[in-house]
């Protein structure tokens, strides 16, 4: 795979050192068991896959590169570059502008920038209509187009059953800035509509089996279908593709439970269902598999705590927490500052995104066992600082380097 430059900034050394030990003895990655830190009175497990995926690593390498070239042009980005604040704090901080906020409301008009400024597309892509604005000012979008080829590889997928005259259910955050380029490309070729969760989609079941009046469909699941979707219609052959860094399991229990329906309604078999669902198969991301994958072999370490770290917007990253919670007391940051001290920490829900500060969350245990994971767009950096933090409560930081002279 590619090798990125990227600041060193966002590097670890004692994350390098982890996760080349790790490679070299498990080539295949097929061992999903967590690396052990032992540093004495804490001991730290940390999962066999997490951080910067190739898509991240890619967007950031052109992002800074595009800066280091251009001193003299105006810099914009349409939105966050990666759910990841450090980071794009940095970029503001070297002068890029942002066009729009995550969830797609205008900050800066587009009226405002020339065809001799520079707009940066970030990892998550975006949608025709916006491409087809900055095409029409003259701005040459292709040149500094982040956006992530397993992103691009689910558009692909999508416009490949389109062509076979499915239409698309696509599972996704409806206000997440991936799913809604994606349903803008899925738009363009066949009729689309957007499902959040399982429950969402037992109701959009009802509509193809006649369980629900067919009118009821447009007020509630308003915002999230195509213009001119014909509820009588458009839902008698589908496929589905999904947002990326979604839960993978969550991802199948819809298709499956679509599958089943159309299944039992028009009494096919698994010889000719074909001819009303596709089989488009999972389009996650690698990252987002691997680092899933990686927090379910985690978990079967015993441990006392677990700790991710991640952008608060970050889907993949709540995903992680939302597995690690339902097994053990969990606690989603997003840098090293939100470990108050030993006896406090700041918690963000990872479905409210509301922060509370949680007293006594390291109990009192000899030695305390706790996992850690972070989300495909935290530097390593930020990891080996929450990582040394913790180690700094025990009196044992100095036991850190002893893992990075190995």
């Amino acid at each position: 795979m590619k090798q990125f430059t990227i600041p060193n900034i966002y590097r670890s050394n004692l994350i390098s050192k982890v996760k080349e030990l790790r490679k070299a003895s498990d080539k295949l990655k097929k061992d999903f068991t967590p690396t052990l830190l032992d540093l004495g009175p804490v001991q730290i497990y940390l999962a066999r896959h997490f951080g910067f995926c190739y898509g991240v690593e890619n967007a950031i390498e052109i992002a800074f590169n595009t800066i280091d070239q251009n001193p003299e042009k105006k810099i914009y980005l349409l939105s966050e570059m990666i759910h990841n604040p450090q980071v794009n704090d940095d970029l503001i901080a070297r002068g890029v502008s942002f066009l729009q906020d995550t969830y797609g409301k205008q900050i800066i008009p587009f009226d405002t920038i020339t065809k001799d400024d520079i707009v940066i597309i970030p990892a998550f892509g975006t949608t025709i209509e916006i491409e087809n604005i900055l095409i029409a000012k003259g701005i040459a979008i292709e040149k500094y187009n982040t956006t992530c080829p397993f992103v691009e590889k689910v558009w692909n997928r999508g416009e490949q059953i389109a062509e076979k005259g499915y239409s698309i259910v696509i599972h996704g955050k409806p206000k997440h800035e991936e799913t809604r380029a994606t349903f803008s490309h899925a738009a363009a070729n066949t009729p689309s509509v957007i499902v959040n969760d399982i429950a969402e989609t037992i109701e959009l079941a009802k509509y193809i089996t006649g369980e629900k009046i067919a009118s009821h469909f447009y007020d509630e699941f308003n915002g999230r279908f195509t213009e001119g979707f014909d509820i009588s219609k458009d839902l008698q052959k589908v496929g589905v593709i999904n947002q990326t860094t979604q839960l993978a399991t969550d991802t199948q229990a819809i298709s499956d439970y679509l599958k089943n329906t159309i299944q039992q309604h028009f009494q096919l078999n698994e010889t000719n269902i074909s001819e009303r669902f596709a089989d488009t198969r999972d389009t996650l991301c690698y990252a987002t598999n691997d680092n899933q994958s990686a927090v379910v072999g985690m978990l079967k370490t015993e441990a006392d705590i677990a700790i991710v770290v991640g952008g608060y917007n970050s889907s993949n990253s709540s995903h992680l927490v939302e597995l690690c919670e339902a097994k053990l007391p969990t606690y989603f940051i997003d840098s090293p500052e939100k470990l108050i001290n030993k006896f406090s920490i700041l918690n963000c829900n990872w479905q409210t995104k509301e922060m509370a500060t949680i007293n006594h969350y390291l109990p009192d245990a000899n030695p305390l066992r706790i996992l850690i994971t972070s989300g495909a767009s935290c530097p390593d950096a930020i990891v080996e600082q929450v990582i040394r933090k913790i180690a700094g409560f025990y009196q044992s930081e100095d036991k850190i380097d002893n893992y990075i002279t190995m």
